[in-house]
């Protein structure tokens, strides 16, 4: 397998006959590649395109943008997570059904989803369903309790931005990938500037 480090150009690549080819994605340098890639080596890429960038900002994956357009009819993309791939669901949908119409085959290992046969089309259309469900569902329920706080006179005015444990929460979702920042600041009702802020003095405290 061959590993194209972020940066490189994609048209730079050997083109092969009907590659698989493989896309890893951190969202900081202080991540690392290597879950990812010792996956897709795995399943027997021939190269894999990885970069660093966030997955809120479309601009911030540029090798991406230049994969997706050089991918031919009967190549593979693979990925290690569909999270790695889009920034909403609306957008994976989109992709999928390019790639779909190129003839292109995608493949995402953690959710064992195949476009190319139909259980698999299926499948990726209820995992995309299920997870802005849940969501939409995570958001409702803090929009729910910050009315409900609001009602019984617990938060006021802007004396209080974020409570303690609506900073763990937040922690909690963005570790494990379910919400982006500005997600998770729109489920907790306020800015993503308010979260970042809120975040970074619990980062200090923790080391």
């Amino acid at each position: 397998m061959r590993h194209v480090h972020y940066g490189l150009a994609f048209a730079t690549l050997e083109k092969q006959a009907m590659a698989i080819v493989g896309y890893s994605r951190v969202s900081t340098n202080g991540q690392e590649h290597r879950l990812q890639l010792d996956a897709l080596n795995a399943v027997g890429c021939d190269y894999v395109v990885s970069e660093v960038g966030s997955g809120s900002d479309e601009n911030a994956r540029p090798q991406l943008q230049r994969l997706l357009s050089n991918l031919s009819s009967d190549d593979t993309l693979v990925v290690w997570r569909l999270d790695r791939l889009a920034r909403s669901v609306k957008e994976l949908i989109a992709i999928a059904n390019e790639l779909s119409q190129r003839k292109v085959r995608l493949r995402s290992l953690n959710e064992q989803i195949d476009t190319t046969t139909p259980q698999g089309r299926m499948m990726f259309h209820v995992f995309a369903m299920i997870a802005q469900f849940e969501r939409d569902l995570i958001a409702e329920r803090t929009r729910a309790g910050l009315e409900a706080a609001r009602a019984s006179g617990r938060i006021i005015g802007r004396r209080r931005l974020l409570a303690p444990a609506q900073i763990v929460q937040a922690e909690a979702w963005l570790a494990s990938k379910q919400m982006t920042q500005a997600q998770a600041a729109k489920a907790l009702g306020v800015s993503r500037a308010t979260l970042i802020r809120a975040l970074s003095p619990a980062k200090e405290m923790s080391k």
